[in-house]
């Protein structure tokens, strides 16, 4: 069998948000029995089919690299895991919908991995409101996922995915709200399969496709 052509995708938010859940549900189906915390990055890999059901279909792997660490503004920390950021192909924001400040910190951490928070403070505010003009240009696919949603109550729930679904909208970005121990929202054929299947593909095509859609050689 031939070698699959690959792309990186981080997966970044804070700690404690199901990074390790949320991977291994997508790279293996199945629920992560006993999650821990992850030092440094782990890697594990999912086989996507591109523009499945189309002559163009064809397979490839997706790297999927959680990086472990909690955002902060110490050297030493963001140099350790600048490493993990080079040749990245597209990025999964992960927060739990149940803690807003998890929410709040994926612009740090996007801006972060994307070597826009070059200044020790980062200039990440504007009248209490983020500056979704960092992202204006951003060729980065990018992808929003909300993880804990069986937590939040019925009488609370409109509220929070009204309020996420402007955060995704800040990052010009799809957003997927899930149950990490429940493969159900991740059945193929529902919406958030969908979802997370046209971002792999657009992660594909920025890798390997010219805007024309010619194929382009790129040996990094």
């Amino acid at each position: 069998m031939a070698a699959l052509d690959r792309v990186k995708v981080l997966v970044l938010g804070d700690s404690g948000v199901g990074k390790s859940s949320l991977v291994h549900l997508l790279c293996q189906n199945q629920v992560l029995g006993n999650p821990s915390w992850t030092v440094g990055c782990s890697v594990d890999v999912r086989i996507h089919d591109y523009k499945e059901g189309t002559p163009e279909e064809k397979t490839y792997y997706i790297e999927l690299w959680d990086v472990g660490g909690s955002v902060g503004s110490a050297t030493s920390v963001k140099s350790t895991r600048a490493v993990f950021y080079n040749l990245l192909n597209g990025i999964i924001l992960v927060h739990d919908l149940t803690n807003k400040k998890s929410s709040q910190n994926l612009y740090r951490w996007s801006l972060e991995a994307l070597n826009r928070d070059i200044a020790p403070t980062g200039v990440l505010v504007t009248n209490g409101d983020y500056d979704r003009e960092q992202f204006a240009d951003n060729q980065i696919p990018l992808l929003v996922i909300g993880t804990k949603l069986d937590q939040i109550p019925e009488i609370k729930r409109n509220e929070v995915l009204t309020r996420t679904a402007f955060l995704a909208e800040d990052f010009n970005a799809e957003e997927i709200n899930l149950d990490c121990t429940n493969p159900r929202y991740l059945a193929a054929g529902s919406s958030n399969a969908v979802k997370l299947s046209r971002f792999f593909d657009k992660v594909i095509e920025k890798r390997y496709f010219l805007r024309d859609g010619n194929q382009v050689c790129n040996f990094s």
